[in-house]
């Protein structure tokens, strides 16, 4: 009986593995059925349905199949560019009539991000195409975008809350102390703030006065766009006094906002949707508010950005900078190596655009995309950087290597500075009762030695390693600059400067977006910039990862609070997920990083994996 149960077993096992390559095939059909007729069940002309479910990115990463499959709720990444060159499109296209522009999931974006898809939003108004918005709650990021919009709906129920850059931060010093466990840390920079919260409880007063600027320079950027996409809300004073404003309106937040200038129409989805029936036509369905839509997923695959024989290559370092390969998303080292000496060998370039969407990461990995990026310049391609939300530490070292650098004033850059952090356990094995002895050949033997410490001889070892590779950091921004060094000696410090004081302390060339970039790569290849093409070098996704990704395409997210308060009630625990995120990126990356930790990021949900561990450790806190 037992053999017979095996046997049953197994071939429940390979049905089971039958019946999971049919659905694959049949799924994959499907998506090829429905990329080769990308507006199959598309109106043929109507309002661009533009529904952020989820952030705007510079690269999307990879869909995890494990995440998919598991039936966990999915937060999917829109691509600036696909998203930008959608509304460009839109704004010259008879088909498109109006902009659906629903932010009702939005979780956010980059504030340079922001302000470009803005800019996209105003070229289809001067095309006299409405663009609509609508949200149960606009917070700052969703805000700024739908101040673009022709006229933005609030649902009854819903309200604005801006509440500007800044907040808190979490610091560990107690909380190891009482583990026993010690940060041995290794900086080279007064203002490298990213290892403070390991050997401090509170901020340093040179991290204050850094984030302080930083978030004035930010807040100031993001009145200015608002003020000048939609002049009558009186934004400045609603901000200043929300509770007596909502407290005006007998607590009925919409009212308020409306009070303000801050929106256009009260109404639920209903009602905008039939406001865009107006707008576009109703569709064939009878149902209320159905109106010609064209979906933004259709629009993008029928006018994707870039042409394949484009003479401007454009290689994307977005996210956190590694050792080795890396899926999309992270910027591996040895991926955007062999993504440019791919578009040297077998692509017709001309100029190289270099766009940097990153806080940094490990020194070597760094280095190793900046010597790529060389490797274009020796062959004579002129190299222009284009700077994100956020170009800073290893970021910024990799921007080195450029003729010329653009930034916008939003973007957070600088943060030149080293540092390294090894957690020893000698305090946590006392608490335990646990010993640790052993012999040593040479002075460094066993070492680092987590489980004693680190030795004197280790600790003044990664010190001066980290100090050698600051000054070679140093030396580097000189070079690129033509500053000296003692001036970028003082304005590095590991500091964190936005996009206007970097220009006019010279560490950026001027202000500009990614078409500007590959305008000025065009000129300087003697190309004429109008009629330009850009060719990005990446890896182009296999077939699988293609059908995963299409599975989070529809744009929703499955559990995303809609009404404002529940997603500002939400945002301590994304804050817990980041910790943990940071934590896990400094315990397993490189042992020397030059790395932005401070540097403002889009407030996500928790990622399958970050609600797991955090779960894990509060529990385990509690417990304890």
């Amino acid at each position: 009986m037992r053999f017979l149960g095996k046997v049953w077993r197994l071939l429940v096992g390979v049905k089971d593995g039958l019946v999971l390559i049919l659905m694959l095939l049949f799924f994959g059909l499907l998506y090829a059925i429905l990329s080769a007729t990308p507006y199959a069940g598309a109106a043929d002309e109507g309002a661009l349905v533009l529904d952020i479910g989820g952030s705007i990115v510079e690269q999307p990463a990879d869909a995890d199949p494990l995440e998919l499959i598991s039936g966990a709720s999915v937060i999917r990444e829109y691509r600036l560019r696909d998203v930008v060159h959608a509304l460009e499109t839109a704004a010259k296209d008879n088909r498109v009539k109006a902009v659906a522009l629903d932010l009702d999931v939005f979780v956010g974006g980059g504030q340079a991000a922001l302000s470009r898809v803005g800019e996209a939003i105003d070229m289809v108004r001067r095309a006299n195409k409405p663009v609509i918005a609508y949200a149960t709650g606009y917070s700052d990021d969703a805000y700024q975008l739908a101040a673009h919009a022709s006229e933005i709906w609030l649902n009854p129920m819903g309200g604005v809350l801006i509440t500007g850059p800044g907040g808190s931060i979490l610091y560990y010093k107690g909380l190891l102390d009482k583990l026993g466990v010690t940060a041995n840390v290794y900086k080279a920079g007064n203002y490298k703030a990213a290892v403070e919260p390991y050997i401090r409880s509170d901020m340093s007063p040179e991290a204050r006065e850094a984030n302080e600027a930083l978030a004035a320079a930010l807040w100031e950027n993001w009145l200015d766009d608002v003020r000048r996409a939609r002049p009558q809300a009186k934004i400045a004073d609603y901000v200043s006094a929300p509770v007596d404003r909502i407290a005006a309106a007998n607590g009925d937040t919409a009212r308020a906002a409306l009070a303000a200038g801050l929106i256009d129409k009260i109404g639920d989805r209903t009602a905008f949707e039939k406001r865009l029936v107006e707008l576009v036509g109703a569709d064939e369905e009878d149902l209320p508010g159905s109106y010609k839509a064209i979906p933004y997923d259709a629009w993008v695959s029928a006018k994707p950005a870039g042409d394949p024989s484009g003479k401007i290559g454009v290689v994307t370092v977005a996210g956190n900078i590694v050792d080795g390969p890396a899926a999309l998303g992270t910027a591996g080292a040895e991926t955007v190596v062999e993504n440019i000496h791919e578009g040297l060998s077998e692509k017709d370039l001309k100029a190289l655009v270099v766009r940097v969407d990153s806080p940094g990461g490990s020194t070597l990995a760094s280095e190793r995309i900046r010597q790529a990026v060389l490797d274009a310049k020796s062959r004579g391609l002129p190299v222009v950087i284009s700077m994100g939300s956020v170009a800073a530490s290893g970021g910024y070292w990799v921007a080195t290597a450029g003729d010329h650098i653009f930034a916008e004033p939003e973007t957070i850059t600088g943060s030149i500075g080293v540092f390294g952090i090894l957690p020893s356990f000698e305090g946590t094995l006392e608490k335990l009762g646990l010993g640790v002895d052993g012999v040593a050949t040479t002075p460094l033997t066993g070492e680092p030695d987590l489980l004693r410490g680190p030795s004197d001889n280790v600790d003044r070892l990664i010190q001066l390693s980290v100090e050698s590779i600051y000054r070679r950091f140093v030396g580097l921004v000189a070079e690129a600059r033509d500053m000296p060094v003692e001036r970028v000696g003082e304005i590095a410090e590991g500091r964190v400067w936005d996009g206007g004081t970097a220009r006019q302390l010279g560490l950026i060339d001027g202000f500009g977006s990614l078409d500007d970039a590959i305008a000025e790569a065009a000129r300087r290849a003697k190309l004429d910039p109008e009629t330009a093409e850009a060719v990005w070098l990446e890896k182009q996704p296999t077939f699988l990862e293609r059908l995963f990704s299409s599975a989070t395409g529809s744009g929703e997210v499955a559990v995303a609070p809609r009404d404002l308060f529940s997603r500002f009630a939400a945002k301590p625990e994304w804050m817990l997920a980041r910790a943990v995120h940071d934590a896990r990126q400094i315990l397993t990356g490189s042992a020397i990083q030059a790395r932005c930790l401070e540097c403002p990021s889009t407030a996500m949900p928790l990622a399958p994996r970050e609600k797991a561990t955090l779960g894990a450790w509060l529990t385990g806190l509690v417990a304890g």
